[in-house]
């Protein structure tokens, strides 16, 4: 864990393929974490994060993120967002640019002065966002997060674990509608709010919430993550420049286990309620591996069987380029190969995580366990 400031699109890259790793199918478009860090940059500000030490008792943190569905928008949605003027051309924020309104919107509420961002997971186009956010506002990013993955609720975080307000929280969308969640009577009501806003948005709508003095923010964080992340992009970038495999590669330095690899032979997805869910089934010849998700990966398959579960992570890795594979981006005839590591001690218990939570009568099997380790 150490400060670091990212100065050039390599090393975007780089942090990006590992933040898009560790989302596990979930957490946004990587193409849009890349724009969202190249913007900084080129505008000659400061993008990066510092260690954890660094944040002091009397410092406040809050948690900007990106709130609602990642699929993309049919036919008939556009259609009906144009009778409501929310077309391209009328777009005003880009994904950091709602962070850091709703960042400004949570501090003219609380009339609280914010010094640090805390991305609320690990994801392609979320985590990238909110350090584009505190790039703007000229604060600092900590090296850590508070999932260690990404997740498709915020009540699966050790902010709510730690039995912290995520209220009041801040909104945000891409055409400028904003409004304030002052409060809710549990930390699931909080995430269907989030979502309705998010909906009526048409998408990912930025906010902001879950503030929290230095001390606490400390405590809570799943501290070094970020780190991991740039390495593990760095991993994955070098293996393929030097014509080895990807996969075996990544899992030797970073642990884990390959759960099978081979081609895409059905996806069925849909969108609905501001999450993105589907299942995507792999054709690997002496198995078939089958995973759900809903945003994330969540529960895999194997010749129809229960296989490895969430909290454990799940990932797409193409093995032709050797990138990570959100799940908007999969499709029918993509070669994949089918990886799962251990989570984060920190989620190691979360129910809320795990196949029961999502409707399964299944129980969740430490990956390490799974595979006799």
């Amino acid at each position: 864990m150490a400060t670091m400031k990212l100065t050039n699109r390599q090393q975007v890259e780089d942090f990006i393929r590992g933040c898009t790793m560790f989302a596990t199918g979930g957490g946004g478009l990587p193409k849009n974490g890349i724009r969202s860090l190249m913007d900084e940059i080129e505008a000659g500000r400061s993008v990066g994060w510092v260690d954890v030490s660094e944040i002091t008792d009397d410092m406040m943190s809050c948690c900007p993120f990106l709130m609602g569905s990642i699929a993309p928008h049919n036919e008939a949605t556009i259609k009906e967002m144009a009778s409501y003027d929310m077309t391209p051309e009328t777009s005003v924020n880009l994904e950091g640019d709602r962070m850091a309104k709703a960042v400004l919107a949570l501090q003219e509420y609380t009339g609280k002065k914010f010094d640090v961002i805390v991305p609320i997971e690990l994801a392609g186009a979320n985590t990238p966002a909110a350090m584009a956010a505190a790039s703007k506002l000229g604060i600092v990013t900590v090296d850590g997060d508070y999932t260690g993955r990404a997740i498709p609720e915020i009540v699966q975080i050790t902010f709510n674990y730690n039995g912290h307000c995520l209220t009041p929280i801040a909104s945000v969308d891409e055409w400028d509608n904003e409004c304030i969640i002052k409060r809710a009577n549990n930390p699931r009501t909080v995430e269907h709010i989030g979502k309705l806003i998010s909906v009526a948005g048409y998408g990912l709508a930025g906010q902001a919430g879950m503030a929290l003095d230095g001390k606490n923010t400390r405590d809570t964080v799943i501290a070094g993550t970020l780190s991991e992340c740039y390495e593990a992009g760095k991993c994955m970038r070098e293996a393929k420049e030097a014509g080895k495999d990807v996969v075996t590669e990544l899992l030797a330095k970073f642990g884990g286990y390959e759960l099978g690899r081979g081609t895409i032979t059905v996806k069925d997805d849909y969108d609905a309620a501001g999450y993105y869910w589907g299942t995507v089934t792999v054709d690997c010849g002496d198995k078939e591996l089958k995973y759900w998700f809903k945003n994330e990966n969540h529960v895999v398959w194997k010749d129809g069987k229960p296989y490895v579960t969430s909290p454990d992570i799940i990932a797409a890795i193409d093995v032709e380029t050797g990138e990570p594979v959100p799940n908007p981006l999969s499709y029918v005839g993509q070669k994949v190969a089918l990886i799962a590591m251990r989570c984060k001690p920190q989620q190691q218990n979360a129910t809320l995580l795990m196949p029961r939570y999502f409707g399964f009568d299944i129980d969740h099997v430490p990956v390490d366990e799974v595979m006799g380790k």
